[in-house]
C-alpha cells in the first residue's frame, strides 16, 4: 500500500485586498477551493475584504486588524513594493514549513529572488497575456481608432512596468497560465513551455445558473456585451459584426459596462442605431445574462475572462474570439473568431439569428459541460498545477539563461 502523497505547503502572496473585485475575489475563491481540494495554504494578502476558511492562515503584510494602509496613501507601486520586501523578509523562518511560493505580478520581484536563493521553487500567477504583448495590440488597436487610453490606465504603455514584470517572469520557477492564448504569447517570446502550468477560474452556482423555464420563441435574438468599454475588450469590433448582421434587423444588443473617455464618442454613429441599448455598469449581470440568447466578447487581449464563466453557467452561449481564453470548443458548445475577425463573428451571429437549432444544440452542450468550471472545480487543477511544479522542480543552475 502506497501512502497518499503529503498535502503541498504553499505561501500565497497576493499584493492587494483579498476577496475585494475582480482578481482580488479570484483569488479569494482560488484560496479557499485550494484549501478544499487539499492543500495547506498560508495566505500573505496585503489586506482581507472577506475572512477565510480556519483552516487557511493568513498573515496579513499592510493591514492590521481593521487598520490598513490603503495604497493611494504611499502610491500602488511603493505600496506593492512594500508587500513584497515584508514576504521576503518573512521567507527564510518559513523554510521547511513551505514547499512552494504563489506570488503575484508587480509585488514579487523580492518575494521570488529571496526563495531563489533558499531553493523554494516558485509560481508567478499571470492572469493576462505577456505585458509586451497586451501593450502592442492595445497600442495598434487605439491607433486605428485615433484614441488614446486614459492615463494611468493598466494598458497604458509603462516602460517601468514593463521592465519590472519581464523581471518577476525571468525570476520566477514557473509561470500560471489561465489560458492556451495566455501562454502563446509567452513561448512565442521564448519562455520554456515546461515553465508554463495551466489553471482556470470559476463561478459562484449561487448566483450563475441557468433560468429554469422553457427557452421562449421570440422573433429577435438578444446578445449581450459585458465589459469594460475599452479598445481591448473589442466593443467596437462587436458592433460592426453586430450591425452587418442579419440579428441587427429585429434583435437586440446589449452593452453593459462603463467607457474610457473618448471610445463611445469614437462609436457614437454605431451606439446610435437602434437594435443596440447602453445599459452602463450593472451588478444584476447573471439575471441579464439568463435573459440573453448569447454572450459576445471580442476581446484582442485577455487572460481568461471571468465573465465568460458566469454567462455559461447563466445558459447564454459564447461567441468570442480566441483571445478571450473561455473555456469552450469551437462549433462544439460555443462559436470562437480568430481576434479581430470581424467578418468571421458577423457570420456567427447570423448563423445563430438564422438557425435556431443551432443555438438550442450549442446552449444545451454549453451547460452540460459547466458544471465543471465552478470555483470548487477550479480547486484541483490549482492543486495539480501545485503538484506539477514540485515533480519539475530542480534547483536553477547559475549559467541558466534569462528568458522574457
Amino acid at each position: 500500500m502506497f501512502d497518499a502523497p503529503r498535502p503541498p505547503r504553499i505561501l500565497y502572496s497576493f499584493p492587494h485586498r483579498i476577496g475585494a473585485q475582480r482578481i482580488c475575489y479570484a483569488a479569494w475563491q482560488h484560496v479557499t477551493a485550494t484549501a478544499h481540494a487539499g492543500a495547506k495554504i498560508l495566505a500573505a494578502p496585503a489586506s482581507i475584504a472577506r475572512d477565510f476558511l480556519p483552516e487557511v492562515e493568513v498573515r496579513p503584510t499592510l493591514s492590521w486588524g481593521r487598520c490598513r494602509i490603503p495604497p493611494r496613501l504611499v502610491g500602488t507601486s511603493r505600496f506593492l513594493s512594500l508587500h513584497d520586501a515584508i514576504v521576503a523578509s518573512r521567507l527564510p523562518a518559513l523554510r521547511g514549513r513551505i514547499d512552494l511560493v504563489h506570488a503575484f505580478p508587480q509585488g514579487a520581484i523580492r518575494t521570488l529572488r529571496m526563495a531563489r536563493q533558499l531553493g523554494i521553487p516558485t509560481i508567478l500567477e499571470r492572469c493576462n497575456a505577456h505585458t509586451e504583448f497586451a501593450y502592442k495590440v492595445v497600442q495598434d488597436e487605439c491607433d486605428k481608432l485615433g484614441i488614446v487610453m486614459p492615463k494611468g490606465h493598466e494598458h497604458e504603455f509603462n516602460p517601468r512596468i514593463l521592465a519590472n514584470e519581464i523581471k518577476e517572469f525571468n525570476a520566477c520557477d514557473f509561470l500560471l497560465s489561465p489560458s492556451e492564448f495566455v501562454s502563446r504569447t509567452f513561448t512565442d517570446r521564448g519562455f520554456n513551455p515546461d515553465r508554463l502550468l495551466r489553471f482556470q477560474y470559476g463561478f459562484d452556482p449561487a448566483t450563475c445558473f441557468p433560468r429554469h423555464d422553457t427557452p421562449r420563441e421570440r422573433p429577435g435574438l438578444t446578445a449581450l456585451f459585458a465589459a469594460g468599454c475599452a479598445p481591448r475588450k473589442g466593443l467596437h469590433l462587436a458592433l460592426r459584426a453586430w450591425l452587418g448582421s442579419t440579428a441587427s434587423k429585429t434583435g437586440t444588443l446589449l452593452v453593459a459596462g462603463e467607457f474610457i473617455p473618448g471610445y463611445a464618442e469614437c462609436l457614437s454613429k454605431e451606439l446610435a442605431h437602434p437594435s443596440i441599448r447602453l445599459i452602463g455598469f450593472r451588478k444584476d449581470l447573471p439575471e441579464i445574462m439568463r435573459s440573453a440568447d448569447i454572450f459576445v466578447l471580442p476581446s484582442i487581449e485577455e487572460g481568461s475572462a471571468l465573465v465568460t464563466y458566469d454567462a455559461r453557467a447563466c445558459g447564454c452561449v459564447l461567441v468570442v474570439s480566441d483571445a478571450t481564453g473561455a473555456v469552450c470548443s469551437h462549433a462544439v458548445d460555443a462559436l470562437v473568431h480568430p481576434a479581430g475577425e470581424v467578418s468571421v463573428l458577423t457570420e456567427h451571429i447570423s448563423k445563430l439569428n438564422d438557425d435556431r437549432k443551432l443555438l438550442a444544440d450549442l446552449r444545451a452542450k454549453s451547460l452540460a459541460g459547466a458544471g465543471g468550471l465552478s470555483w470548487a472545480a477550479s480547486g484541483p487543477h490549482i492543486l495539480a498545477a501545485y503538484r506539477t511544479a514540485l515533480d519539475r522542480f530542480t534547483s536553477p543552475s547559475p549559467s541558466t539563461p534569462s528568458l522574457n
